[in-house]
C-alpha cells in the first residue's frame, strides 16, 4: 500500500526554521519524483517544489526560492523540505505527493498519492 506521511510541522516564530519530512512506504522511492505543496485556509493548494528521481530540484514558487530547500534520502525513504526565514505568509498545511509523470509542474492534478499533511504556523 502506497503511503506518504508528513511530519515536522509546528509553531515557529517569524524568521525561524523548520524541516519537514515525507516518509514513503509501499513503493520504491528511488524511482519517483516527490513534490511539496501547501494550502492555507481559504486558498488553493499551491506547488512549492519537486525533486526528481535523479535528484534534480525545481522550485515553483518565487516566494520560497532561496529560503526552502528540497532534498531526498532514498536509503531512508524520505524526502525533506528545509524551510528557513519563515514568515506569516508561510502558514499553511504542507503536503507531499508522488509525481505521476516525474516532476510535472505545480499543478496538483499531476501528482497522486498524497500524505495527510502537517500544519506549519508562523507566529510570534
Amino acid at each position: 500500500q502506497v503511503q506518504l506521511v508528513e511530519s515536522g510541522g509546528g509553531l515557529v516564530q517569524p524568521g525561524g526554521s523548520l524541516r519537514l519530512s515525507c516518509a514513503a512506504s509501499g513503493f520504491t522511492l528511488d524511482y519517483y519524483a516527490i513534490g511539496w505543496f501547501r494550502q492555507a485556509p481559504g486558498k488553493e493548494r499551491e506547488g512549492l517544489a519537486c525533486i526528481s528521481n535523479s535528484r534534480t530540484s525545481t522550485y515553483y514558487l518565487d516566494s520560497v526560492k532561496g529560503r526552502f530547500t528540497i532534498s531526498r534520502d532514498n536509503a531512508k525513504n524520505t524526502v525533506y523540505l528545509q524551510m528557513n526565514s519563515l514568515n506569516a505568509e508561510d502558514t499553511a498545511v504542507y503536503y507531499c505527493a508522488r509525481g505521476l509523470y516525474g516532476c510535472s509542474g505545480r499543478n496538483p492534478n499531476n501528482y497522486g498519492y498524497w500524505g495527510q499533511g502537517t500544519q506549519v504556523t508562523v507566529s510570534s
